[in-house]
């Protein structure tokens, strides 16, 4: 039998996880490899069932607390990535507090961080949108898709929406209800501002000239709602 080395990642985090079920069951508390593995699997697998991203999320989050593993592992173990196989492609799952929002690290908790209060300031460029889904089914957004490019059936101002992505934390998603109105807060893509692949409707530097008018144009020949040029 070949295996792809994804192939053979995903069986070494199934056996460490199947380890970490066997100790669990004998009343062990497990320690980070074994958590993190029992997490991750439990992540891969919902998704294998069909779950969407932010159920399989959950599906992770849920599974152990804090009584569940050895002192100091929920201090060390802040979140848990793992890229599943979801019924529309790979996905970057990102579980945060992974063992429950009490389980995090206290102030005497070793390397802990005491930070001073200090006021929210937004991210430069950050603009809000409100984006309505047209669609039948709920969508969800990466943090890190070009915005302007997203679902065709999704209702915003793509000329606003332009160069930006999902002021969310990376790897994370922001979900759109059918029917729903729901505000998405966008930031200026940043580095060298080049945008391949997605929907392919840039393909290509951001900024060049002529380009943005291109792929208005382009999308609202392709149906795309909120396109105008």
């Amino acid at each position: 039998m070949r295996l792809t080395p994804t192939d053979r990642d995903r069986l070494l985090i199934f056996t460490a996880a199947e380890l970490a079920r066997a100790r669990r069951a004998r009343g062990l508390r497990l320690n980070v490899p074994e958590a993190t593995a029992l997490i991750a699997d439990t992540v891969c697998e919902a998704a294998r069932d069909g779950a969407r991203l932010m159920a399989a999320a959950a599906a992770g989050a849920s599974v152990l607390s804090a009584a569940d593993v050895l002192p100091g592992v929920a201090e060390i173990v802040g979140e848990v990535k793992v890229e599943a196989v979801f019924d529309d492609g790979t996905r970057m799952v990102v579980v945060r507090n992974p063992f429950g929002e009490e389980a995090g690290p206290g102030s005497d908790a070793p390397g802990a961080i005491i930070a001073a209060e200090r006021q929210a300031v937004p991210p430069p460029g950050m603009v809000q949108l409100t984006v309505v889904n047209m669609s039948e089914v709920p969508v969800s957004i990466t943090s890190h898709f070009h915005f302007f490019e997203v679902n065709p059936l999704l209702s915003f101002d793509r000329a606003t929406a332009y160069g930006m992505r999902l002021a969310i934390p990376a790897g994370s998603a922001l979900r759109f209800e059918p029917g729903t109105p729901t505000d998405a807060p966008l930031v200026p893509i940043g580095g060298a501002r080049v945008a391949i692949g997605f929907a392919g409707l840039v393909d290509g530097p951001l900024d060049s000239p002529g380009t943005k008018q291109a792929a208005l144009a382009r999308a609202a020949t392709q149906g795309y709602l909120g396109a105008s040029t």
